[in-house]
């Protein structure tokens, strides 16, 4: 999907693109519909053609990427390193100032790609790290209640603990979880 607003600008990357083997599902003229575009065309990569970068712009990118995260290129004119930063904050997998030949369109579009499923990759590593730490914060908390309120070891605790979540048949950090909750219920 081609993102820009003059078309006649356009018109010789859509070629390119389409020398280069590349299919264009569609030419949207600006980026406040950019999100929506994305969730209904679901295009495999968006091609952004701009001046330079408004902080619209890459608003309009962030919030497309919290939905429908896609590989974004953009060409632009302006080369100022605090834009290209910006951009790539907001999602850019490629920033290229000015034109490019066709020969070189395939691969600046498949680095984009690489970069993009990088990134992605890595998130859902964080997101999943944070997930593990947080579960591994309330099984501490829980077990640190029942050490105090039954006067345990740790081991003690942690086994009491694990034993619960097996007869109940539940994750142990959701078992924790309930025990924290009931906890704080019983503080108030």
């Amino acid at each position: 999907m081609i993102v820009d607003s003059d078309i006649k600008r356009s018109k010789p990357l859509k070629q390119s693109l389409l020398d280069s083997g590349f299919e264009v599902i569609a030419h949207v003229k600006n980026d406040l519909t950019l999100d929506a575009k994305c969730r209904e065309l679901k295009p495999d990569v968006v091609i952004m053609d701009v001046d330079s970068p408004s902080r619209d712009t890459l608003e309009n990118i962030c919030v497309m990427s919290m939905h429908e995260a896609r590989p974004v290129v953009m060409f632009s004119h302006d080369g100022d390193k605090d834009k290209i930063k910006a951009a790539t904050r907001a999602g850019v997998s490629a920033y290229v100032v000015g034109t490019i030949p066709t020969e070189r369109l395939t691969p600046v579009i498949d680095a984009a790609i690489a970069r993009f499923e990088e990134v992605k990759s890595l998130k859902e590593e964080l997101h999943l790290a944070n997930l593990k730490l947080d579960e591994r914060k309330v099984i501490e908390r829980a077990k640190g209640l029942l050490m105090k309120q039954r006067n345990l070891g740790e081991d003690e605790a942690y086994t009491m603990l694990r034993s619960m979540a097996m007869q109940r048949k539940v994750k142990l950090a959701d078992l924790a979880n309930q025990l924290v909750e009931a906890a704080k219920m019983l503080i108030v």
